[in-house]
């Protein structure tokens, strides 16, 4: 049987509505995005009706346990009530269908500003065969990361007006739990723990997903405006803008701007931008997402760092760089809080996620490498050496105030030095 039995959402639902309105077509045909990304994703494994059905509802359950474990764990009341936003179980196609919506919003008042500063150039980029050459590659890549998301918190759906929401992709978790032989409901609970972490992070920080957009829309927009060709830089606002996501190298111990918890197992933004930026942003998720060398952005002149043309842009990325360590380190720190109690096999479920790696193609490893994944799995690594750091100087209570506004987030030199950020909180104390 394939994937879609286990998702509770068609794979259709979460697909975007038309590519273009009335007043102004996008760089994007996200149509074509949707549909790309839809027909491009690998199959997931062969589950039956019946294992289709407890894999879903295994989840379900370990999404709805997990939320009382993160209360615990982190302090945050936010914890208590999460109504503002919805969870998912979702198949491949829905998760890499759902995020081309996401996209169009986040991207949305970069469009905008170009369309308005830039209107001529603007109109060559927005020709129906530029249009649908860009969806189909935005869909290509989804369809890449859809195979390999475990989660997604992604907060970029509520710009929509849909509301945050959590995406668990069941056909991965059942096929990395296979994998790596270890305990069904330990695994799903394990997985959860870090999405609901992002889920409760942007509950606790109602701001925060306004924040994200704002920096990544500067990012984008400074990228283009300094270009000489809008096409040829919509790769690298890709690169800046992927949602967070949780991908299946998941939380590791190694070290995107991103979600994914996604790529988090948003598989985000992510949150994930994906970028980096998650995978942010984003980049970021992925879980928004740079390469071996640097701040979120892919290593070499082709990639996002080497867009970067003035140290106003190196600023903001690395404000994004910084954003998404601290959300995918702080989710981290939780999932692996827990004690034998909780997930009684949380020791072998790490170490054998983590040796995962170690056994990719080279196929593999370099289209990780090009689309920016490796950057986000420094991202947990950095992010969380930085929160544990900083729970060890302040208490949990006292690294908390990271979530009360945007002047206390940390900067990507406090990420690597946590000191300074403690002594940055003492001082305002």
């Amino acid at each position: 049987m394939t994937d879609s039995t286990a998702a509770t959402a068609p794979a259709g639902s979460d697909a975007p509505g038309p590519s273009a309105d009335a007043v102004r077509r996008d760089p994007i045909d996200w149509a074509v995005a949707a549909r790309t990304a839809g027909a491009l994703v690998p199959p997931g494994p062969r589950l039956s009706a019946r294992q289709a059905k407890a894999e879903a509802e295994g989840l379900r359950r370990a999404a709805d346990a997990s939320v009382e474990h993160v209360h615990r764990l982190t302090g945050l009341e936010a914890a208590r009530d999460l109504r503002d936003s919805q969870v998912l179980i979702v198949d491949r196609a829905t998760w890499a269908t759902a995020n081309t919506r996401s996209f169009k919003a986040l991207l949305a008042p970069t469009f905008a500003h170009l369309a308005a500063t830039r209107p001529q150039e603007y109109a060559v980029s927005t020709t129906p065969v530029a249009t649908a050459a860009t969806g189909a590659e935005l869909g290509a890549i989804l369809a890449f990361l859809g195979s390999k998301v475990l989660g997604q918190y992604d907060p970029f759906a509520a710009l929509s007006g849909n509301g945050g929401r959590l995406m668990l992709v069941a056909p991965n978790v059942a096929a990395v739990r296979a994998e790596i032989n270890v305990v069904p409901e330990d695994f799903r609970l394990w997985v959860c723990l870090h999405e609901q972490t992002h889920r409760v992070q942007f509950a606790a920080a109602d701001w925060l997903a306004t924040h994200l957009q704002e920096k990544t829309t500067e990012l984008t927009s400074a990228l283009f405006d300094k270009s000489d060709s809008l096409p040829e830089r919509l790769c690298a606002a890709f690169a800046a803008a992927l949602p967070g996501r949780s991908n299946d190298d998941g939380p590791t111990g190694r070290p995107a701007v991103s979600a994914d918890p996604a790529v988090t197992a948003e598989g985000e933004a992510a949150v994930t931008l994906q970028t980096g930026a998650g995978a942010a942003v984003g980049k970021g998720g992925a879980e928004g997402p740079g390469g071996a060398e640097g701040p979120g952005g892919a290593e070499g002149p082709g990639g996002l760092l080497g867009a970067l043309q003035d140290d106003e842009d190196r600023a903001r990325l690395s404000h994004l760089t910084a954003v998404m360590s601290l959300l995918e380190g702080h989710a981290n720190v939780v999932m692996d809080a827990v004690d034998a109690e909780v997930v009684e096999t949380v020791k072998t479920i790490r170490r054998r996620f983590n040796a995962r790696g170690d056994r990719r193609s080279p196929l593999e490893r370099f289209v990780r490498r090009l689309i920016g994944m490796d950057a986000k799995m420094r991202q947990y690594a950095d992010g969380q050496r930085f929160v544990d750091a900083a729970v060890a100087e302040l208490g949990m209570d006292g690294f908390n105030v990271v979530w009360d506004d945007p002047a206390l987030l940390p900067t990507e030199a406090e990420i690597h030095a946590p000191d300074l950020w403690v002594a940055r909180m003492r001082r305002e104390a």
